[in-house]
């Protein structure tokens, strides 16, 4: 499977601090339980990430959402 491999399936994602003071991203999809933890700094490199993918997207033709 690839970034470009489209699925049928469908996940719950929670993105919370934990009481560690951690970041926690938290999916769950047909009993399966995937909590990752990330220290803030690395969330923030995750978020800026994020970013740059939905930019990069938009460039090549993505849906518009604002």
């Amino acid at each position: 499977m690839s970034i470009n491999t489209e699925r049928d399936i469908e996940a719950n994602m929670q993105i919370g601090p934990t009481d560690t003071g951690m970041v926690r991203i938290y999916i769950e999809s047909q009993g399966i339980e995937v909590p990752m933890d990330f220290e803030p700094e690395e969330a923030e490199e995750i978020a800026e990430e994020i970013m740059a993918a939905a930019k990069a997207a938009r460039a090549v033709g993505g849906k518009t959402g604002r």
